[in-house]
């Protein structure tokens, strides 16, 4: 029995997985893994325990004459639960995250005890050099610094080999440049924060602060690990570059939201307690649409928390998928032909007097405020599509994009058709109005969005930036990301128009105009100017594609040249502006994810050519030689030539095939190898122009000869047993 049928018979013989904490209350299980504010309470004296909460509330460094306290009541805390290790949990650049165990273990004067010191809390010093920096730091310079971030929560990370303490915290260089994607997105709350109040003051005096929620959908394949480890493409790559579509339609609409099988659900039960131990509100589970793939969505969090927690969620399905004899793909386009994989980000911004920024109001003045932060937006993503589409760059998403219900690589946003209506009689108001102050407001219908909005604010499947009644859905960000960068390009636009909102705003009124007309004034002018970013319909039409080069919207092939939007001349202004990113640190960032993309396709190449070389050709050659050996044996037996017609014909196809193949697989090389003396920007973007487009072909010849070998014969797990087995 060959690899491929053993792994077959082993999925089919795979023992039921016991459940875990069955029985047990989601209520019960919740933060259990937590230093959360109960813990703290019950660890921390009322003093200590205040004034801790005071830094988590203002997001202020952990005062050092509260370090050493707060340290002993999560020592004790930790101790109690059984932790042997600590570690400063961050998010380097260019990967998920990053940790480095230290022990409890301390000696003094001869005795062992277990210490954790206030400075060993709030800050730990991991070689900078060993990250990607994108030139900050040079390979001799490796001092980096971590410091904790209070306003995320301490939590214990589990496994079967003992349980260490993950202190989340940003990462900078010895400089202060920001390596990591913590930093960049604090910072972008703080701005938005201080600018959304501002401007929430127009109509909710109260108001102290604006904070940004999220929601994230994260989707993902399950594919048996006996199945995947046949696959050198998937192991190397993260996803398949090859693999013949069958008959069948992989992708009928059969498996979305139907019931979960029993397998599935074993590793849902795992992937859900683990969660709610660590706080993640998981909330929805379900079968995606194309088979094998699947979707949890955990509840609306305050942004940075939520980001943490998509982070640990991704580490946990890692994880736990291997624990129930799977491997979790992660890749946003893993199966050629079928749904990609990606993660809807659903934004929102809230007051802390608990109004929703992006939900219509209650009265004229309430949708007004609406329309205020929904129409900045607008300007934000239509002034900065291209660095909008930069934030979600990748080779993954390359793929992903306009394929398969995925959003297209062009932005655009949706509304739908009712506020539509009410932004373009906004901004071209009917004639007929009364003259008192609240006329043009009530004439334009404001008064009536909730009713409206409640029951017709559809969503768009094809649009990269929806609004789905009381958020914005940022659906183009790809399913292994870390959503920090798109999250802050957002804040950080929205920031820049809502400053020079309130300062037109504020111009207008001190010259007598009133406050109301004002706001509708500027509201009006945004709109005006967001107008083509704008789409009501299909993005996948031939028309919408017509339109986007009429409009002249921002349409890159691939990642390399979607990466210029960080350096447009909108970007650098913005940067400089708010000081954001520093010249050297968005250099950095465009230089790492280059490389990423480069070095993506590079272990795609040569992943490819090894298959192809080692494996597929000698598999062919084989093959043919057995043809060749059935026709002389038939011609040895006295039988005519028609008798082995089709040995001769399918040993010629085979022939040519391999002969392509071969050509491919050499030429492929060949241009590669030109490419070691390139610069960066260069060779990614002849990566992208050169070595790309041999994939396909080389797929294609793959492709062929899976179907004309016999099937004992073939060696990798085809796309059916991919997908299907369970």
């Amino acid at each position: 029995m060959t690899p491929r049928y053993q792994a077959l018979a082993l999925i089919r013989k795979r023992s039921k997985h016991e459940p875990e904490q069955q029985g047990v209350r989601p209520s019960e299980l919740f933060g259990v893994n937590v230093f959360s504010r109960k813990m703290m309470k019950k660890y921390l004296s009322l003093d200590i325990f205040e004034a801790l909460q005071q830094s988590i509330v203002e997001r202020r460094t952990l005062d050092r004459a509260i370090s050493g306290p707060v340290a002993n009541g999560i020592k004790a805390w930790a101790i109690d639960h059984g932790v042997t290790h600590y570690t400063h949990w961050f998010q380097p650049l260019g990967g998920r995250t990053a940790e480095k165990h230290e022990s409890f273990l301390a000696l003094t004067d001869g005795e062992v005890i277990e210490k954790f010191s206030g400075e060993e809390l709030s800050q730990q010093e991991p070689d900078a050099s060993a990250f990607p920096s994108g030139g900050l730091r040079r390979t001799f310079e490796a001092r980096g610094f971590t410091a904790w971030d209070c306003s995320s929560p301490i939590f214990i990370s589990e496994s079967d080999y003992g349980k260490t303490l993950c202190i989340p915290t940003i990462f900078v260089s010895y400089n202060g440049e920001a390596l990591d994607y913590k930093i960049p997105l604090l910072k972008s709350i703080a701005s938005l924060n201080q600018i959304a109040t501002q401007v929430a003051h127009y109509f909710e005096p109260n108001v102290k602060r604006v904070y940004p929620s999220l929601g994230m959908e994260q989707e993902y394949f399950l594919v048996d690990e006996a199945l995947y480890e046949l696959r050198p493409d998937l192991v190397q790559t993260g996803r398949t570059l090859f693999g013949y579509h069958q008959a069948h339609s992989f992708q009928s609409g059969e498996q979305y939201a139907a019931a979960i099988p029993e397998r599935i659900r074993a590793f849902f039960s795992s992937l859900e307690s683990r969660c709610l131990k660590l706080g993640i509100p998981l909330k929805t589970r379900h079968n995606e649409l194309a088979p094998g793939q699947f979707e949890v969505v955990p509840q609306y969090e305050p942004i940075n928390v939520a980001i943490d927690h998509g982070l640990m969620l991704m580490e946990l399905i890692d994880k736990l998928a291997r624990e129930h004899g799977f491997r979790a793909i992660l890749h946003e386009k893993p199966f050629q032909g079928l749904n990609g994989s990606g993660k809807h980000s659903n934004w929102s911004l809230h007051t802390d007097t608990g109004i929703n920024l992006l939900a219509p109001g209650k009265d004229p003045m309430g949708n007004l405020m609406f329309l205020t932060f929904f129409v900045a937006v607008l300007k934000a993503v239509a002034t900065h599509s291209e660095l909008f589409r930069a934030s979600i760059a990748s080779a993954g998403n390359d793929l992903r994009l306009g394929n398969s219900e995925a959003p297209p690589s062009i932005l655009s946003v949706f509304v739908g058709q009712y506020l539509g209506k009410i932004l373009q009689d906004i901004e071209n108001p009917p004639r007929r109005r009364r003259n008192d102050e609240n006329s043009e407001l009530m004439h334009l219908g404001i008064s009536e969005i909730p009713e409206i909005l409640l029951g017709n604010t559809d969503t768009n499947r094809t649009a990269p930036f929806a609004f789905t009644g009381n958020k914005v859905e940022f659906r183009a960000v790809g399913a292994a990301d870390n959503s920090s960068f798109a999250m802050t390009v957002l804040h950080t636009t929205l920031s820049q128009q809502l400053q020079r909102f309130k300062r037109r705003v504020d111009s207008k009124m001190n010259r007598g105009r009133v406050k109301e007309s004002a706001l509708l004034d500027m509201i009006r002018e945004y709109i005006s100017e967001s107008k083509d970013i704008v789409l009501e319909g299909d993005s996948y039409s031939e028309a919408w594609i017509k339109e986007t080069k009429k409009r002249k919207l921002f349409d890159p092939p691939h990642t390399p040249a979607a990466l210029e939007g960080l350096n447009s001349e909108s970007a650098r202004k913005l940067f400089a502006e708010t000081k954001l990113f520093s010249d050297a640190e968005i250099s950095a960032r465009h230089q790492i994810l280059l490389e990423s993309y480069q070095n993506q396709l590079s272990a795609e190449a040569d992943s490819l050519y090894e298959i192809g070389t080692t494996q597929v050709i000698p598999l062919a050659l084989d093959y043919q030689r057995t043809l060749f050996e059935s026709i002389q044996l038939a011609g040895a037996a006295g039988f005519k030539n028609e008798s082995v017609t089709t040995q001769r014909s399918l040993a010629g196809k085979i022939g040519k095939s391999v002969n392509e193949l071969y050509r491919l697989l050499e030429n492929m090389k060949k241009v590669e190898a030109k490419l070691n003396t390139k610069e960066l920007k260069e060779k990614a973007y002849a990566y992208a122009e050169s070595i790309l487009p041999f994939f396909d072909q080389i797929r294609g010849q793959i492709d062929f000869l899976e179907q004309n070998l016999p099937d004992e014969k073939w060696p990798f797990p085809k796309y059916r047993e991919l997908l299907f087995s369970r």
